[in-house]
């Protein structure tokens, strides 16, 4: 009897120690929520989203995509994914310029785009065959070739960046919008530049209105362009909207009834893109898509200008590259040369 009442003293007062044990921890112990904040939180590195960007890395031009990614490269802090787009046979070469130049610290992913996608969905166009090339026509196809970023950045590859490339990406997109452009008209200090080499900014400059199926999608002819060579896209809209079925429809009844050629303004891109993204865009803002620096070797923005611009973009004949080009020590600032030597700048002294 005497062990059984020992026993049961030892049980209590192991349970006594125990209640009083869980009281101090309650009292004591740091609130859970603070807890974890503390041990799960990740570093800002960790948390950094990263900035998927798309260039195109074409035979002849390859110093194009080098100055594009070295002038983004270099003008922001944020974690960038460069998405380099080539076909088969100029991936070896784009690669082994990157690995061998200081661009080698970039995050880079090489992409092969398959131009048979593009069979059957291209009319053959002798004024302008630069822009028949398959790789002007990777903007349509972004959601199989990019597939694990919900936003993306498309860029031509005729353009430099000198602002914080965190700031086109932080683009906002009204809900039910796939992308975002830049108007033609948005920007009166360009109006000049446009009204002096005879450039178009309207629908009417791009598509064949006298053609029925033009007149039968009720926009009008002096709706205001935009330009697809920049391009912020939401991926899950696009994929919902079917863009890029879309887009080969019309290109392909182009093929059929010739509805637009490279003869207007903007080649044979941006005229399926005006289409079937009437109405339904978002804006970007103009300073980061200063455009039309390639239309002419004469005429020019001024300085001052250029130096408050976020991208520029030679888009037209008179490549930055090439002579002759009007700003290319604007480019040139970014250029890397190639250590294989195959891509040389062409300039009158050389």
């Amino acid at each position: 009897m005497a062990l059984l009442k020992k026993i049961n003293q030892i049980l209590l007062l192991l349970l006594v120690l125990t209640v009083c044990a869980i009281l101090y921890n309650k009292v004591h112990q740091v609130p859970s929520a603070l807890k974890n904040e503390t041990v799960d939180l990740e570093s800002p590195e960790e948390m950094e989203e990263e900035i998927p960007v798309v260039i195109c890395a074409a035979a002849g031009r390859m110093g194009a995509a080098v100055a594009a990614i070295s002038s983004i490269h270099s003008n922001t802090e944020a974690s960038v994914l460069f998405y380099i787009v080539g076909l088969k046979t100029t991936i070896p070469h784009i690669r082994k310029w990157i690995e061998n130049s200081k661009l080698k610290e970039i995050k880079f992913k090489v992409v092969e785009f398959n131009p048979m996608v593009l069979k059957g969905k291209i009319r053959q166009d002798a004024s302008r065959p630069e822009l028949l090339q398959p790789l002007n026509f990777v903007r349509f196809y972004l959601p199989l070739l990019i597939q694990k970023h919900e936003k993306v950045i498309y860029l031509d590859d005729d353009v430099i960046v000198q602002g914080d490339i965190q700031e086109l990406y932080d683009t906002k997109l009204a809900p039910g919008h796939a992308a975002a452009f830049s108007d033609d008209c948005d920007l009166p200090s360009t109006h000049e530049m446009i009204r002096s080499v005879g450039m178009q900014n309207t629908y009417m400059g791009f598509l064949d209105y006298r053609k029925q199926a033009i007149r039968d999608l009720g926009i009008s002819p002096s709706t205001c362009s935009f330009n697809p060579g920049v391009i912020v896209a939401n991926m899950t809209e696009w994929k919902h909207q079917r863009v890029t079925k879309q887009l080969e429809k019309w290109m392909q009844r182009n093929v059929e009834e010739n509805l637009y050629s490279s003869t207007l303004g903007g080649g044979v891109a941006t005229s399926p893109m005006l289409i079937v993204f009437h109405g339904k865009y978002s804006s970007i803002n103009p300073m980061w898509h200063i455009r039309h620096l390639g239309w002419s070797p004469d005429a020019r923005y001024s300085e001052q200008f250029l130096q408050e611009a976020k991208l520029l973009h030679w888009n037209g004949r008179y490549k930055p590259w090439d002579y002759p080009s009007v700003h290319t020590d604007l480019w040139e600032n970014w250029f890397i040369p190639d250590p294989s030597g195959k891509f040389k700048l062409t300039r009158p002294d050389s």
